[in-house]
Order: structure tokens, then C-alpha cells, then sequence
């Protein structure tokens, strides 16, 4: 019996509750910030209450250790797969190996370049329009003054470093008052944050030749925060701060007064995800290939502690 036909029989018998027989494999990218690990926690919940096995995989932000993960799935006959790919390149080959098992792939939050028939849908934010409703924050806030950003980059060759960053530039781009002078990956984690913006105010003058920083998520942004503060400037006023994620500790630093903005980025993807994929085990329905979710940019002025109090307990 095909594996589709088996699908069809056992969505049947469940009377259209598709999801009490599924085994789904997630390969997820690592837990370099913390709104990756709410994406896995929600990613979890999701699964249970939905009555999934959830097959998880932990790429510690290695290609090699997702495809190996996928490989695995493929073997095990899972009746679908959620990548979260660390970058965007190299992926046909194991898609391929995903698509003639007829094991159906779900990307979650970034996108890669490859056929689109290679994967059934791909749920996520428009990573360009983040950037950009983050540039054109930053064009309005400094209100035509000049203004010197700095640039925190995600991980080199991932999606969003590479959507985020042509967004922001698209917003500033008419607007000869800003300009980008620096510009470094801290590969999405808080650490590599602190010390690459440490190495920025090294190089311009203490930090006092520094309008702004732009953080293509909020981890670094946190970490640069401590920088600046250590450096004994005051962030969010002597340095503007704008980022990506909405996460809760960047609502702590918004609450502050320490950060400026931010542009949310959902951790539920898998909701979606999931979604898309019961239609698509109950008779076959193929949904958009981009499955978009709400942005929305958040300020000091929209009561950040109380969005902390109620992000805290999401799995941040």
C-alpha cells in the first residue's frame, strides 16, 4: 500500500482528526536566540495538543547536522518534515530525496533557493518588509539629522541577515542623512552581539561618532547593549537602538528606556505549519506556497513591560 493511500485511509478513520496518527520530524536550526527556542517550545506544544509524535532534531546551527537530521526522517517514514534551515543554499538534493519518499517539507521562518516543488509550502514573515518598517522607524525618528549606523548582521548566508539587511537599506536608501558605517555578522547570538559592537565602538571614536545601531535580531541587539553600556554611553539615547524579534528581554531593555524598537517576528510557525499540512493529509489540498505572518513594530510608547509579562512565560 503506497504511502498516500495509507494517509487517505487513516485520515479517514480518524473522521478528518488527521493529526492523532502523524509522526512529523523538525529539524530545527539550533537555540542561538531566544526566540528560537520559543519557536521550539511553541513548535512542541503545538505537536501534543494536536496529537503529533514530534521527531526533533538540534542542528547546532550546522547544514550538515540538518541534512543528516532530514536523511534520518526520510528512513523512519515520518508522514511529514519541518526545516527551519540555517542557510539558504544546498538544499535540492536531500529535498529531492524528501519529495520521492513522498514525504511532504514545511519551512518554518526562513526560505531556501530551491524549486518550489520541492516543498509543499513555507510559513513565515516577510523578512524584507521587517527590515524595512525598521529602516523607515530609524528615517522618522532622527527626522532628517545625520545619523552613522551600525550594522549587526544574522548568521552569513541565512535568509534573514540577507532579507533584513535589504529591507533596512531599500528604507534608507532615498535618505542621504543616513548611512550604514559598519557593518558585521554576530551570527544571531548575544555574545557574538557584545563583542562585535564592542570592536564598532572601538572604531568610531568610543562610540561618540555613532548615531545608531541595527540588529538584525534582538539577542545581539541585547548583547550590544551591554557593550554600549560598558563603554559608558547610555543606549537608547546616546545610541539609538532598533532590532528584530520582539522578544521578551528586548522589551526589558525597551522598558528601560535601553533599546527603541523593535519589529515582531511570531515564534508560532508551527501553527500554521500544521494547518496547512492536515488539509493537505485530508484530501490532498495544496496550500500557497508562502504562508505570511503578521509584523508589527513595537516602541517605548507601547507599554513594553507589559509586553514582557506577557511573552515571559512562552519559552524565550
Amino acid at each position: 500500500m503506497t504511502k498516500t493511500l495509507m494517509t487517505t485511509v487513516a485520515a479517514l478513520a480518524l473522521c478528518g482528526t488527521a493529526a492523532a496518527a502523524q509522526t512529523v520530524g523538525f529539524s530545527q536550526i539550533g537555540s542561538e536566540s531566544g526566540w528560537r527556542a520559543a519557536e521550539t517550545t511553541l513548535t512542541r506544544q503545538q505537536a501534543e495538543e494536536r496529537g503529533y509524535q514530534l521527531q526533533f532534531s538540534d542542528a547546532q546551527q550546522r547544514q550538515e547536522n540538518q541534512i543528516a537530521a532530514i536523511r534520518s526522517f526520510v528512513a523512519q517514514g515520518v508522514d511529514a518534515i519541518l526545516l527551519a534551515p540555517v542557510v539558504a543554499t544546498g538544499w535540492d538534493s536531500v529535498l529531492q530525496e524528501a519529495q520521492e519518499a513522498e514525504i511532504p517539507v514545511v519551512l518554518l521562518d526562513r526560505r531556501v533557493d530551491s524549486s518550489e516543488d520541492l516543498y509543499l509550502t513555507a510559513v513565515g514573515s516577510d523578512l524584507v518588509h521587517e527590515g524595512e518598517v525598521a529602516g523607515q522607524w530609524l528615517v522618522d525618528q532622527v527626522a532628517g539629522e545625520d545619523c552613522r549606523i551600525v550594522e549587526l548582521q544574522g548568521t552569513t548566508g541565512s535568509s534573514p541577515a540577507i532579507d533584513r539587511k535589504a529591507g533596512f537599506e531599500a528604507a534608507i536608501a532615498d535618505h542621504e542623512n543616513l548611512e550604514i558605517v559598519r557593518s558585521q555578522t554576530g551570527d544571531f547570538t548575544r555574545a557574538q552581539g557584545k563583542e562585535v559592537m564592542e570592536s564598532f565602538l572601538q572604531a568610531e571614536n568610543g562610540g561618540a561618532d555613532i548615531c545608531a545601531l541595527y540588529a538584525h535580531n534582538d539577542d545581539m541587539a541585547v548583547g550590544a547593549i551591554q557593550a554600549i553600556k560598558e563603554a559608558g554611553l547610555a543606549p537608547g539615547e546616546d545610541i539609538l537602538v532598533v532590532s528584530i524579534d520582539a522578544v521578551p528581554d528586548i522589551f526589558q531593555a525597551m522598558a528601560a528606556g535601553e533599546a527603541n524598537a523593535t519589529v515582531e517576528l511570531t515564534p508560532n510557525m508551527a501553527g500554521p505549519a500544521f494547518d496547512a499540512l492536515e488539509a493537505y493529509w485530508a484530501d490532498g489540498t495544496e496550500p500557497e506556497k508562502f504562508i505570511q505572518t503578521e509584523s508589527r513594530l513595537y516602541t517605548q510608547a507601547d507599554d513594553p513591560q507589559g509586553e514582557y509579562d506577557r511573552r515571559k512565560d512562552l519559552g524565550y
